[in-house]
């Protein structure tokens, strides 16, 4: 049994108690093995796809295969059985968030997709979240032969995020990020009047995890370089709403650099200030003041310059409104 799903695997089209074959498409080769099987088999446990693997449960051209093997073009995958209590079905993703995805599409060309993202919904599943933007979209587009997060945003980030429709556009965009050829453009609100000279913040963030498996990013001199450029758009009394450039695209930047020059976030519930938090919930702030307001970057496909802006949520206008 050849198993598809516009390209794609799909938990609810394969017979878990029957062997499966799958065709690698021109669009998913050069990928590690295990990359694609946690991608496509969705569902699937890690830990039970490693142990496929392990087992040789999972074949390539009829040979056993690691999980680090490379897929090709046209090779022919065989996944064994799996019992059907290992599967868990997360189910399809809601028929609203994948309308509400569709409706706020700000770029879109046979390579590329740029969706203007709402705060409170990850990019992707895991962590006890069973759906994110990239899993909507595949639902929505079961046609679509190659869809891949080319960035990410935190989940309480509202604004721009690319998806690469093509694998080749997928690396050139993340060579360019690596190169800071991608302008990535964010407005936020902070704690307190923001100094006129702090236009930099060049401070190096380390990542750990707790042992509950969350993520804290801090700066730490044994970190990566971080660089953020911040001006001043609008002063409050209490508060400071400022235009951010990111020169460096590390997890958790922005709010962790305004953490660490005395401006924590509005809203930010992890690096930011309880009681200021409390304050501007009182005027209507229920997410993370911090969206991501506009892109400007050299289109792989065309050589064109691409600029694409998302507006500020309504909800967080009116915040402005009330301070």
């Amino acid at each position: 049994m050849h198993t598809h799903c516009g390209g794609r695997i799909c938990v609810s089209d394969i017979d878990f108690s029957r062997v499966s074959f799958y065709t690698v498409s021109e669009e998913q080769a050069g990928q590690r093995l295990d990359n694609f099987l946690i991608k496509y088999l969705k569902g699937v446990p890690k830990s039970r796809i490693y142990r496929l693997v392990r087992k040789g449960e999972v074949r390539i051209n009829k040979g056993r295969a690691r999980a680090d093997s490379r897929i090709v073009d046209g090779d022919i995958l065989r996944i064994a059985p799996i019992r059907v209590a290992e599967a868990r079905d997360n189910g399809e993703p809601g028929a609203g968030l994948r309308r509400y995805l569709n409706e706020h599409i700000l770029f879109e060309d046979e390579g590329l997709l740029i969706i203007n993202k709402p705060s409170g919904l990850a990019v992707h599943g895991g962590s006890g979240i069973a759906h994110g933007v990239i899993e909507a979209l595949r639902a929505e587009r079961p046609g679509e032969p190659f869809l891949e997060l080319v960035h990410r945003l935190d989940r309480d980030t509202s604004g721009c995020l690319m998806l690469a429709k093509k694998r080749a556009v997928l690396l050139a965009l993340q060579q360019s990020l690596i190169r800071n050829r991608i302008n990535k453009s964010y407005q936020a609100l902070v704690k307190n009047v923001w100094p006129r000279g702090k236009q930099t913040i060049n401070a190096p963030l380390l990542k750990n995890q707790l042992s509950s498996g969350e993520r804290v990013v801090r700066v730490d001199g044994r970190g990566k370089q971080s660089i953020t450029h911040f001006e001043i758009a609008q002063r409050f009394k209490n508060s400071t709403l400022l235009n951010i450039k990111l020169e460096t695209g590390r997890t958790h930047q922005i709010r962790v650099h305004c953490q660490f020059a005395g401006h924590p976030l509005a809203g930010d519930v992890k690096y930011g200030d309880q009681s200021y938090n409390d304050e501007l919930r009182l005027k209507g702030l229920n997410r993370l003041f911090l969206h991501a307001c506009s892109l400007r970057f050299e289109h792989p496909l065309s050589g064109e310059w691409v600029e694409v802006e998302a507006p500020l949520p309504n909800v967080l206008k009116q915040v402005l409104s009330a301070i």
